[in-house]
């Protein structure tokens, strides 16, 4: 190994620092989890045009009658709103064929106004066009809780009742002066045809040319809490229907109004609906069921595919399994780990089913499987109660498992610091694993009460980070295994010793331990709060001991790694370590494939047998072994060079 390339640890670490920046910029675009094929500006028009079109179908029975002109004054602002509809469509990007389907849907409404067409058809041309900008529109940080119906009475009191009228009927003490007139909220006929969505916007943004102005002062909390309030007012007095399939998501119970979600319903399915919309605490339930969520989300994209929507299908799919079934994967494992292992089959599988098959019944078929398999575990996990032992082992494993791997990156650092004399850079590796602990516990914190963090984005993330973190360790790995011999390590220690370490490769030291740690720390805190969502509060002792026992436990591995690797003599240190790495970056490389592929990043080819070694990070799939082959190339290779070279 040439002079440049004998200090390439540091130089590496040094690299991790721009690496670092460029993790971050994913990570928070994966946070934000939305649709970026549509610019900000583009984004403005799709949700003005996605508001407007909801007020045509809305405002137009007022307008048109039998063919004929009921209200001039209201038929002018049907006519109006569908110009500025095209006008806005229009100037959406033409470098693409993306928006045609939107334009197209844009000129359809505006010619079945112009046509004076029956409201159930202007109706469904506005609902087309509003699920098409759906797909382009970034997606609502939903709540994860709505504020005390007697808070959100005294709110809307407070600030909409002299406009709105005490009972939301439109008759306050200000209505008769205003232009246009308050909406009725209790005019089920309106409501049936107005989105959650739409209520939040006019909460948020005000309405255009109207009294109704923007409540800027309000947190989105409060913004939220009022669109779900006003938007059950005509449905509280329906009755909560019985032995009805409770499949509505509360992304969906936004962007969709109750005629779009009934749609091709039963009745029933349809008074559920209208049912939901009147008691909308039901979607923020403190503990929901894993295995519910996930039901609920296969139903969903089903119900997409039968529409035609094979992307959102796919998309939903891919939900179904990271928002629900991936957090009781644990759990399932303590009682059948093969039917855990078939039904994540059946949801990988499932998820290209969505996108490219076109045939429903063979859909209804692999979901109806699907579906049955849920049944059981969802039975296994309920009916037979984890017992306190077996909780206890559950959180040790977890616990264990997602430490060990962050841990043996951490103390590699360490000693290879250490070993270099190099112990004024401890501070910085010390600093990215305590940082990636507390950014770790607010991000958990921020997920469970201000944001919604979906499955995909903390794949991506984790996929992310693990990547970027086999990459290095591959690197480093490289670089010990040429410093295995005591005049390798003398030349070294001559040529470098005396180095002073940059600033942005102490920083990047800093970073390389934030990324090992984070990951694990982030998939850990959500595997806990399944475990415990799966417990009875007289257990939580028993989980707690589990975790106690497993700090324990990485406790005393460290100290002796630390002790132990410190007192071996330099080559005989390298050589361990090395293997150390190559092997850490085997099964890194593994996760992040794995990772990737469940966010739907990389594609998933099968190979003919299936198999899954969890701990190694191998899975039957094409591209996560020819990566983890490409690991094990690598390092074969350096063995190889360096044996002929001696």
């Amino acid at each position: 190994m040439s002079k440049n390339n004998s200090h390439v640890f540091f130089n590496l670490v040094s690299l991790g620092k721009r690496q670092f920046h460029c993790f971050f910029v994913l990570f928070i675009m994966a946070m934000a989890s939305f649709n970026v094929s549509a610019s900000p500006n583009e984004q403005t028009k799709i949700k003005q045009i996605a508001q407007l079109a909801e007020y045509v179908g809305v405002d137009y029975v007022a307008a048109v009658g039998n063919g004929e002109i009921l209200d001039p004054d209201e038929y002018q602002e049907m006519t109006e709103f569908s110009h500025v509809i095209i006008e806005q469509a229009g100037q959406l990007s033409s470098q693409t064929n993306e928006f045609d389907t939107v334009k197209a849907q844009a000129k359809a409404l505006h010619t079945a106004i112009a046509n004076k067409a029956s409201v159930a058809d202007v109706r469904a041309a506005s609902s087309a066009l509003r699920e098409s900008l759906l797909t382009f529109m970034p997606q609502l940080s939903l709540p994860t809780s709505l504020l005390p119906v007697e808070q959100t009475k005294a709110l809307f009191a407070t600030n909409c009742s002299m406009c709105h009228g005490p009972s939301g009927q439109g008759d306050g003490p200000l209505a008769k002066n205003l232009s246009p007139e308050p909406t009725n909220f209790t005019d089920e006929e309106r409501a049936t045809n107005r989105s959650l969505m739409g209520l939040f916007d006019a909460v948020s943004n005000g309405i255009d040319d109207t009294p109704m102005v923007a409540f800027t002062q309000f947190n989105e909390q409060q913004r939220w809490s009022l669109a779900f309030y006003v938007g059950s007012l005509a449905f509280k007095d329906v009755q909560k229907p019985q032995n009805v399939e409770q499949n509505i998501t509360a992304s969906q119970i936004v962007n969709l109004n109750p005629a779009q979600l009934s749609a091709g319903q039963s009745e029933a399915q349809a008074h559920y609906v209208k049912w939901l919309r009147g008691n909308p605490e039901q979607l923020f339930s403190a503990n929901k069921n894993p295995i519910t969520v996930t039901r609920t989300q296969l139903l969903a994209a089903q119900a997409a595919h039968a529409k035609g929507n094979y992307s959102q299908a796919s998309d939903l799919s891919i939900s179904a399994y990271l928002d629900g079934f991936e957090l009781v994967e644990n759990n399932l494992n303590a009682y059948d780990e093969t039917l855990r292992k078939n039904i994540e089959v059946q949801l990988m599988n499932l998820r290209q089913t969505f996108k490219n098959e076109k045939d429903t019944a063979v859909v209804a078929e692999k979901v109806s499987a699907a579906l049955t398999q849920l049944a059981k575990a969802d039975s296994m996990l309920n009916e037979t109660k984890l017992t306190d032992g077996a909780l206890l082992s559950a959180s040790l494993i977890i616990l264990l498992r997602e430490g060990l791997e962050a841990l043996l990156v951490i103390i590699a650092l360490m000693t290879v610091l250490i070993k270099t004399k190099r112990q004024d850079a401890l501070k910085y590796v010390h600093i990215g694993w305590v940082t990636a602990l507390i950014a770790g516990g607010l991000t958990w914190a921020a997920a469970q009460t201000l944001i919604e963090i979906s499955g995909a984005s903390r794949e991506v993330m984790e996929g992310a980070g693990a990547l970027f973190a086999a990459v290095i360790l591959l690197y480093v790995g490289v670089w010990m295994h040429s410093k295995t011999s005591a005049q390798q390590w003398q030349k070294y220690i001559k040529d470098n010793i005396d180095k002073r370490l940059e600033s942005g490769t102490l920083w990047g030291l800093a970073g390389l331990s934030f990324i090992a740690v984070y990951r694990e720390v982030f998939e850990t805190v959500l595997f806990y709060q399944s475990l415990l969502t799966q417990s009875s509060p007289a257990q939580y002792s028993s989980i707690a001991s589990g975790f106690a026992i497993a700090v324990a436990i990485l406790a005393i591995i460290t100290w002796v790694l630390i002790k132990y690797s410190i007192k071996l003599p330099v080559a005989k240190f390298f050589a361990i370590t090395t293997y150390l790495l190559f092997a850490l970056s085997f099964v890194l490389m593994g996760k992040a494939i794995i990772a990737l592929q469940e966010a739907d990043i990389i594609g998933i080819a099968p190979l003919p047998m299936s198999f899954d070694i969890a701990w190694l990070g191998i899975k039957s799939t094409w591209q996560g072994i020819v990566a983890q082959v490409c690991v094990f190339a690598i390092f074969s290779f350096y063995i190889l060079k360096s044996k002929s070279q001696n």
